[in-house]
């Protein structure tokens, strides 16, 4: 059975929203820690990040230019928690000297991509459904 784009474009943005407004309220369960010892709140940000990412991905028609930086987006996203740690040498993510710009540089990076292209996608939905009722 496969999940219609505009369900799963759903879906996927109201995992990022929790993610988002867990990090943004600093939620206590951020805190716990997950079997093998990543905290949660690293945990969800990776998802959010890969949520929003795959949302544009869902959004992007195959083949075209904005499909293929969306999967950019979306490796560049899934990436981000194990080059965190590799940055870091840790998993709760404590940054000692330039290492923390490093990533701090890094995480900028990628969260100005997810977004990016979440707009680029989001806008030629918009665009491809105007062009479809024939009012363009």
């Amino acid at each position: 059975m496969q999940v219609p784009a505009t369900l799963l474009v759903a879906l996927l943005l109201l995992i990022a929203a929790f993610a988002l407004g867990s990090l943004v309220t600093g939620a206590s369960y951020l805190e716990a820690t997950l079997p093998g010892g990543l905290p949660l709140g690293n945990a969800l940000t990776a998802i959010g990040l890969c949520a929003i990412a795959g949302s544009a991905v869902a959004l992007s028609a195959r083949g075209t230019v904005l499909r293929m930086f969306s999967v950019a987006s979306l490796v560049g996203a899934a990436a981000w928690l194990p080059v965190s740690i590799a940055l870091a040498g840790n998993l709760n993510l404590n940054f000692s000297g330039g290492r923390g710009v490093a990533w701090a540089t890094f995480t900028l990076a990628v969260l100005a991509a997810v977004l990016g292209v979440l707009v680029w996608a989001l806008a030629a939905a918009l665009l491809a459904r105007h062009r479809r009722s024939g009012t363009a």
